[in-house]
């Protein structure tokens, strides 16, 4: 079992309930070491000062906040740790509100709340139930690592999931970084062949039909090399087209299909689109996919 990265409790009213967090997510993004170009020796990186060169070690490094070009306020570690936010080891729930409310935007990193004991586990359950009843996620706030965090807690199945969440002044408004397209109008005509090629690829969400090609590529392209095989760079691919006249991208889109990852032969994702092509080549109307709540 993974090591818990945060134990604590969760707080409301006079509830109290023991937890551990878990990270809920496992990285496999694909990472490198970087080596010199015909020696083969290791590149390392050091903390060096830029006056004298020479390397400094962790102890005599002081923290230094931006004030102006060039100028910087050097804070003491005992200084820093003055401002630090009260460390209570308590998530405190503020309200419970509907998922739909909260946009994706904010949600940081996921880990799963676990109780803490057995003793804990009734009342872990209750809160977990409760809030499935109510169709409802708890907000609160808590510190961890002596950073304070806003927290969502909702039910997923039968565990609770903490998502710490963004400040709202930590997210940019779309204004100010990028451009937007100016207002502008479509033809009924367009708007319904856009929602008729958006109906074509609806279905069910399968997470297992995406998965990480670069990684997988990678992967075998080392398996190869350490086998000693040639490896060839392959071709480069063509840039996409522009778009020059909308509805004619739309019809030739809708002519060719949908197009994506096939999901493989005989399985159930594969007789759905099946059954959706049918019914859709055949003019018969379609029922609407099931939405999925956290509990399927």
């Amino acid at each position: 079992m993974p090591r818990p990265v945060w134990t604590g409790s969760i707080s409301f009213g006079l509830v109290n309930i023991p937890i551990r967090l878990v990270s809920a997510i496992e990285s496999h993004r694909v990472g490198f070491h970087e080596f010199e170009e015909g020696t083969g020796e290791r590149i390392r990186y050091k903390r060096v000062a830029e006056g004298s060169g020479y390397e400094v070690a962790w102890d005599h490094i002081q923290k230094g906040f931006p004030v102006g070009k060039g100028r910087f306020v050097v804070l003491s570690d005992e200084e820093v740790a003055a401002a630090e936010p009260e460390r209570t080891h308590t998530v405190d729930i503020q309200q419970f509100i509907r998922l739909a409310e909260i946009d994706p935007l904010s949600f940081g990193a996921a880990y799963y709340a676990a109780p803490d004991g057995a003793a804990a586990g009734k009342a872990y359950v209750l809160l977990r139930d409760a809030m499935h009843k109510e169709d409802r996620v708890a907000v609160g706030r808590f510190v961890m690592r002596t950073k304070e965090y806003v927290a969502c807690i909702r039910p997923l199945a039968r565990v609770l999931v903490l998502h710490t969440m963004y400040f709202a002044d930590e997210i940019r408004r779309p204004e100010a970084v990028v451009d937007l397209p100016a207002r502008t109008t479509v033809s009924a005509r367009e708007l319904a062949m856009a929602a008729e090629l958006i109906s074509s690829l609806s279905g069910p969400w399968t997470p297992r039909e995406y998965e990480d090609t670069f990684r997988q590529s990678i992967l075998a392209l080392v398996k190869k090399k350490e086998r000693g095989e040639t490896i060839e760079a392959g071709a480069a691919r063509p840039k996409a087209a522009r778009v020059v006249d909308l509805m004619e991208a739309l019809k030739a889109t809708l002519e060719q299909g949908p197009k994506g990852p096939a999901p493989a032969r005989g399985t159930a994702a594969s007789t759905r689109t099946q059954a959706r092509e049918r019914a859709h080549a055949k003019g018969r109307p379609r029922r609407r996919a099931a939405k999925h709540g956290d509990r399927s």
